[in-house]
């Protein structure tokens, strides 16, 4: 069943109430305050230009746990290297339009869900310390990166892009090994992140860690 939201009310319905793709509510704003709510309860806007906001929670979860990461030797090897240098918060604008405007065809996605006010409700997620990038660099250029919201100890991952090959999966593995989350939810899964070792989950699984105080 799919639920319409009040304007006024933030408040969700419960996320196991979501129709079997997924999809349980429809309407409400992009603001912080609903937002927060949101991945609170395990759900989030996911949604076309033009189209009313979406509010999804899968009844099967797409994450990682960081230290069951798979990294190939040859991309251990990348990493050693020193071609990318890695960064956390220094660039979030900027790596939310990259995710924004990349080219998606290859992974049969046409168009974006990063739309320019989805753009702006993040940047306000930024700004009070709720949502970060990860930052990937050649030299000073920004050749890929990833960005997402904090909820207790789990990284609710919303997107990433890459402009050179394995700087996404750089972010990624930053990411996972920088000690600070024990979960991070990846939404849906697609054939690259579950060659990193990402797994599905039941729904209340994913609750019950999201739940969890660090």
């Amino acid at each position: 069943m799919v639920f319409g939201l009040d304007a006024l009310y933030l408040a969700f319905p419960d996320p196991a109430m979501a129709d079997p793709d997924g999809l349980l509510a429809i309407g409400g704003d992009l603001s912080p305050e609903r937002l927060k709510n949101a991945y609170a309860s395990g759900i989030f806007p996911w949604f076309s230009e033009g189209d009313p906001i979406l509010w999804f929670a899968p009844h099967e979860r797409c994450v990682i746990f960081p230290g069951r990461l798979k990294v190939r030797k040859s991309m251990q090897k990348v990493l050693q290297s020193g071609v990318f240098k890695v960064t956390w918060d220094e660039a979030f604008e900027q790596v939310i339009k990259a995710c924004a405007i990349i080219d998606r065809t290859k992974q049969g996605q046409h168009g974006t869900w990063i739309t320019d006010d989805m753009q702006q409700a993040y940047l306000k997620l930024h700004q009070l310390g709720m949502a970060h990038s990860v930052e990937v660099w050649q030299g000073t250029e920004l050749v890929g990166g990833l960005y997402g919201v904090v909820v207790n100890n789990v990284f609710c991952g919303e997107s990433m892009f890459s402009q050179v090959s394995n700087a996404s999966k750089a972010a990624l593995i930053s990411l996972c090994r920088s000690g600070q989350f024990e979960l991070i939810d990846c939404q849906l899964p697609n054939p690259h992140l579950m060659s990193l070792g990402a797994e599905l989950i039941p729904s209340n699984e994913y609750l019950k860690i999201l739940k969890q105080q660090q």
